[in-house]
């Protein structure tokens, strides 16, 4: 009997230091621990498109983390193609627009470098219309530049991160809650990116 309690003393102290092992390299290693859970994938094609349009890479990556979580192939079930989840339309509008050659649905789903460079030059576009205001761009990369337009002009959102609860679209609210939390991460463990 006291060798069975001995042996139960025996594994309880070995779980609590294994427990106390785990916590320390939590807390000693919570960079590490934090890039492992988010990282950032394709940087070179997320620096180079960022670099093309004059946009923040970290943004970029939030959208893409925010959107498929970098996986490709991806397609929403409302249709949404590619890492940067574009909807066709959107991306047949940019690549015309961008003079973008030869550039199909199926490359947008499955190229990781074609999704962002559309993606990123469409974010640009919508940063410009939204004169540099990146909160109402990531808006509007989610809900439409239209819908965007409308809540600015009637009021119902300002157009900035203080007032995003006043978004009217609760997917939209969402969206940009979590693309400026990535972001926001992103900034914080990337800050040479």
């Amino acid at each position: 009997m006291k060798k069975k309690r001995r042996r139960i003393r025996v594994k309880k102290r070995f779980f609590l230091f294994l427990i106390a092992a785990f916590v320390s390299v939590l807390f000693l290693k919570s960079d590490w621990l934090a890039t492992w859970m988010y990282p950032i994938h394709y940087k070179d094609d997320i620096r180079a498109s960022a670099s093309n349009y004059g946009l923040e890479p970290h943004l970029v990556a939030a959208i893409i983390r925010a959107e498929s979580n970098y996986e490709t192939g991806r397609e929403s079930r409302k249709g949404a193609l590619g890492l940067m989840q574009l909807m066709p339309d959107t991306a047949h509008w940019v690549v015309e627009k961008a003079g973008f050659e030869k550039v199909n649905d199926d490359m947008l789903r499955h190229r990781a470098d074609v999704s962002i460079e559309v993606g990123s030059w469409y974010l640009n576009a919508l940063h410009r219309q939204f004169e540099h205001n990146q909160v109402a761009a990531v808006a509007a990369y989610n809900a439409g530049p239209g819908n965007v337009r409308k809540w600015l002009d009637s009021g119902s959102w300002d157009g900035s991160m203080e007032t995003v609860k006043e978004i009217p679209f609760g997917e939209t609210r969402h969206y940009v809650q979590r693309v400026f939390y990535y972001y926001n991460k992103y900034k914080d463990l990337y800050p040479e990116f």
